[in-house]
């Protein structure tokens, strides 16, 4: 937690060149926000936060090698005192409960006005969280997820129209085992297929 007054160290990782030096230009005009540094995957912002050790680290959702929330996950261990703004296109409130889970102290969506990035930062730097609310009032009213930890694992495999046998080494279970998860999900969801049922839990956020 910064001491108000004192300047707030900040890093940023997007995967979206543009974005990201859209971002870093608007905090660099900002008093009392100084940006360290900027990255363009996970695991770059995991180094970053291991070498820079800032106060805030704003992290997109969606990046190679590692997402938002698992680099926020690995920064939490490497360095507690870095606060994590985590921005995002998709805000359902499966992934709201992921972030919050990961250490994650604010959830801002991309379609938040760029005016108020400071503001939440400054909030987030002295102790604060800050949530999307239409985020919040979704996972509210969200339904319950009838699908099982190993059956939401298969599904997020299976996305991308991944075979049996390569979903089975992503998840490091047999091929009969992943039929038989995915043979389960397809029922809970009413779905035709593996791929239908893993777009079905996408859209309800559950994966």
């Amino acid at each position: 937690m910064t001491e108000p007054g004192t300047p707030i160290r900040v890093i940023l990782a997007d995967d979206e060149l543009l974005l990201r030096e859209a971002v870093m230009t608007l905090l660099a005009l900002e008093d009392g926000i100084t940006v360290l540094g900027t990255a363009a995957t996970g695991a770059e912002a995991v180094e970053l936060v291991r070498k820079a050790r800032p106060d805030v680290a704003v992290l997109d959702l969606e990046m190679p090698t590692q997402d938002g929330i698992e680099a926020a996950a690995e920064i939490q261990l490497i360095a507690p005192g870095t606060r994590v703004v985590l921005l995002t296109r998709h805000a359902r409130p499966a992934v709201l409960r992921r972030a919050l889970d990961a250490g994650v102290s604010a959830f801002v969506t991309k379609a938040t006005s760029v005016k108020e990035l400071p503001s939440i930062l400054r909030s987030v730097a002295s102790g604060g969280r800050y949530v999307d609310g239409a985020v919040a009032t979704a996972a509210l009213s969200e339904s319950n997820c009838p699908l099982t930890e190993r059956e939401i694992d298969v599904l997020r495999e299976s996305l991308d129209g991944a075979t049996i046998r390569v979903i089975a080494e992503r998840t490091h279970l047999a091929p009969g085992t992943v039929r038989n998860y995915i043979s389960t999900a397809m029922t809970k969801l009413g779905a035709a297929n593996r791929v239908q049922a893993a777009r079905v839990a996408w859209s309800e956020g559950w994966i």
